[in-house]
């Protein structure tokens, strides 16, 4: 479910998460869930950027060789 995110879907919700930590009124388990959460999130918005930056390589080694 959550790998099918897009990049801004993921950072939205990474977003949420923190938000919801910062805000501090969550209990202890009710944080390490967030924690848990985010750490999912940012993991798809970093695999994510990864993806794009290996698009970007290729291309450009390519039009180099041309």
């Amino acid at each position: 479910m959550s790998q099918d995110l897009t990049y801004e879907q993921a950072l939205e919700k990474l977003d949420e998460q923190l938000k919801l930590l910062e805000d501090g009124d969550l209990s202890l388990e009710a944080a390490l869930k967030a924690v848990d959460e985010a750490r999912v999130y940012l993991k798809i918005c970093t695999q994510r950027l990864d993806d794009a930056r290996k698009k970007i390589e290729v291309r450009g080694d390519a039009e180099t060789t041309e």
